[in-house]
Protein backbone atom coordinates (compact mmCIF):
# COMPACT_ATOMS: atom_id res chain seq x y z
CA UNK A 1 0.00 0.00 0.00
CA UNK A 2 3.21 2.71 0.27
CA UNK A 3 3.47 2.57 -3.13
CA UNK A 4 0.27 4.86 -3.51
CA UNK A 5 1.79 7.35 -1.28
CA UNK A 6 2.28 10.51 -3.22
CA UNK A 7 1.93 9.18 -6.22
CA UNK A 8 -1.04 10.53 -7.93
CA UNK A 9 -1.93 13.99 -7.61
CA UNK A 10 -4.77 15.44 -5.65
CA UNK A 11 -6.39 16.78 -8.63
CA UNK A 12 -5.94 13.75 -10.66
CA UNK A 13 -7.65 11.93 -7.48
CA UNK A 14 -10.71 14.31 -7.47
CA UNK A 15 -11.60 14.21 -11.31
CA UNK A 16 -11.06 10.55 -11.03
CA UNK A 17 -13.92 10.68 -8.10
CA UNK A 18 -15.52 13.17 -9.93
CA UNK A 19 -15.77 11.18 -12.81
CA UNK A 20 -17.50 8.03 -10.77
CA UNK A 21 -20.01 10.61 -9.28
CA UNK A 22 -21.18 11.05 -12.87
CA UNK A 23 -20.94 7.52 -13.76
CA UNK A 24 -23.19 6.99 -10.63
CA UNK A 25 -25.66 9.68 -11.43
CA UNK A 26 -26.45 8.27 -15.20
CA UNK A 27 -26.50 4.59 -13.90
CA UNK A 28 -29.22 5.09 -11.33
CA UNK A 29 -30.98 8.04 -13.22
CA UNK A 30 -34.28 7.17 -11.54
CA UNK A 31 -32.55 8.24 -8.16
CA UNK A 32 -31.93 11.77 -9.34
CA UNK A 33 -33.49 14.04 -7.00
CA UNK A 34 -34.40 17.73 -8.32
CA UNK A 35 -34.73 20.61 -6.21
CA UNK A 36 -35.00 23.81 -6.86
CA UNK A 37 -31.39 25.33 -6.18
CA UNK A 38 -29.51 22.75 -6.60
CA UNK A 39 -27.65 23.53 -9.75
CA UNK A 40 -27.22 27.29 -8.28
CA UNK A 41 -26.28 25.72 -4.99
CA UNK A 42 -23.84 23.11 -6.46
CA UNK A 43 -21.64 26.09 -8.61
CA UNK A 44 -21.43 28.43 -5.67
CA UNK A 45 -20.19 25.45 -3.22
CA UNK A 46 -18.04 24.70 -6.55
CA UNK A 47 -16.51 28.14 -6.45
CA UNK A 48 -15.58 28.05 -2.99
CA UNK A 49 -13.76 25.40 -3.17
CA UNK A 50 -11.90 26.80 -6.16
CA UNK A 51 -11.02 30.25 -4.21
CA UNK A 52 -9.90 28.27 -1.34
CA UNK A 53 -7.74 26.27 -3.55
CA UNK A 54 -6.30 29.43 -5.04
CA UNK A 55 -5.80 31.08 -1.51
CA UNK A 56 -3.56 28.27 -0.61
CA UNK A 57 -1.48 28.26 -3.72
CA UNK A 58 -1.20 31.71 -3.12
CA UNK A 59 -0.06 31.65 0.31
CA UNK A 60 2.43 28.95 -0.95
CA UNK A 61 3.71 31.07 -3.08
CA UNK A 62 4.27 34.11 -0.61
CA UNK A 63 5.69 31.85 1.53
CA UNK A 64 8.11 30.61 -1.54
CA UNK A 65 7.49 27.05 -1.08
CA UNK A 66 6.68 24.43 -3.41
CA UNK A 67 3.04 23.52 -4.03
CA UNK A 68 3.59 20.23 -5.53
CA UNK A 69 1.89 17.99 -3.42
CA UNK A 70 4.38 14.56 -4.99
CA UNK A 71 7.42 16.04 -3.42
CA UNK A 72 6.86 17.40 0.02
CA UNK A 73 10.41 17.19 0.87
CA UNK A 74 10.93 20.10 -1.43
CA UNK A 75 9.10 22.51 1.47
CA UNK A 76 11.14 25.41 2.44
CA UNK A 77 8.57 26.14 5.52
CA UNK A 78 5.58 25.69 7.55
CA UNK A 79 2.58 27.79 5.62
CA UNK A 80 0.92 29.05 8.81
CA UNK A 81 -1.50 32.39 7.36
CA UNK A 82 -4.62 32.78 6.07
CA UNK A 83 -6.97 29.55 5.60
CA UNK A 84 -3.73 27.39 6.75
CA UNK A 85 -4.79 28.97 10.24
CA UNK A 86 -8.03 27.11 10.07
CA UNK A 87 -7.04 23.77 8.46
CA UNK A 88 -4.14 22.29 7.62
CA UNK A 89 -5.04 21.26 4.03
CA UNK A 90 -7.07 24.06 2.36
CA UNK A 91 -6.50 23.26 -0.69
CA UNK A 92 -7.76 19.36 -0.37
CA UNK A 93 -10.87 21.10 1.92
CA UNK A 94 -11.10 23.15 -2.05
CA UNK A 95 -11.32 20.14 -3.62
CA UNK A 96 -13.42 18.33 -1.84
CA UNK A 97 -16.10 21.34 -1.66
CA UNK A 98 -15.76 20.86 -5.65
CA UNK A 99 -16.59 17.57 -5.08
CA UNK A 100 -19.49 18.31 -3.18
CA UNK A 101 -20.64 20.84 -5.20
CA UNK A 102 -20.68 18.87 -8.47
CA UNK A 103 -22.89 16.29 -6.40
CA UNK A 104 -25.46 19.29 -5.84
CA UNK A 105 -25.29 19.87 -9.33
CA UNK A 106 -25.80 16.47 -10.29
CA UNK A 107 -28.66 15.79 -7.81
CA UNK A 108 -28.00 12.62 -7.01
CA UNK A 109 -27.88 11.30 -3.65
CA UNK A 110 -25.62 8.12 -4.25
CA UNK A 111 -22.88 10.24 -5.88
CA UNK A 112 -22.02 11.91 -2.16
CA UNK A 113 -20.77 8.32 -1.23
CA UNK A 114 -17.91 9.11 -3.13
CA UNK A 115 -16.64 11.79 -0.87
CA UNK A 116 -15.91 9.52 1.99
CA UNK A 117 -13.91 7.60 -0.25
CA UNK A 118 -12.18 10.85 -1.71
CA UNK A 119 -11.29 12.03 2.39
CA UNK A 120 -10.23 8.50 2.99
CA UNK A 121 -8.06 8.19 -0.28
CA UNK A 122 -6.18 11.64 0.37
CA UNK A 123 -5.69 11.04 4.02
CA UNK A 124 -3.89 7.92 3.71
CA UNK A 125 -2.13 8.09 0.76
CA UNK A 126 -1.46 11.88 0.62
CA UNK A 127 -1.62 13.76 3.61
CA UNK A 128 -0.22 11.51 6.12
CA UNK A 129 2.87 10.35 4.03
CA UNK A 130 3.31 14.66 3.79
CA UNK A 131 2.82 14.96 7.53
CA UNK A 132 5.70 12.35 7.93
CA UNK A 133 7.63 14.25 5.59
CA UNK A 134 6.94 17.24 7.36
CA UNK A 135 7.19 16.29 11.07
CA UNK A 136 10.54 14.89 9.92
CA UNK A 137 12.08 18.05 8.23
CA UNK A 138 10.32 20.31 10.52
CA UNK A 139 10.50 18.90 14.02
CA UNK A 140 8.87 20.28 17.11
CA UNK A 141 7.59 23.15 15.14
CA UNK A 142 5.16 21.33 12.81
CA UNK A 143 4.54 19.37 15.97
CA UNK A 144 3.23 22.39 17.41
CA UNK A 145 1.43 23.55 14.26
CA UNK A 146 -0.16 20.41 13.98
CA UNK A 147 -1.75 20.15 17.29
CA UNK A 148 -3.47 24.02 17.02
CA UNK A 149 -4.68 23.25 13.07
CA UNK A 150 -7.21 20.80 12.48
CA UNK A 151 -6.40 18.16 9.12
CA UNK A 152 -9.43 18.81 7.38
CA UNK A 153 -11.72 21.61 9.06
Amino acid sequence: MRKLELTIPPPIVTLACGALMYAISQMLPAWRWDWPGSTAIGVAVVLIGIVLDFTGVLAFYRARTTINPLKPSGTSSIVQGGAYRFTRNPMYLGLLLVLTGYGLYLSHPLAFVVLPVFVAYLTRFQIIPEERILREKFGQAYVDYASRVRRWI
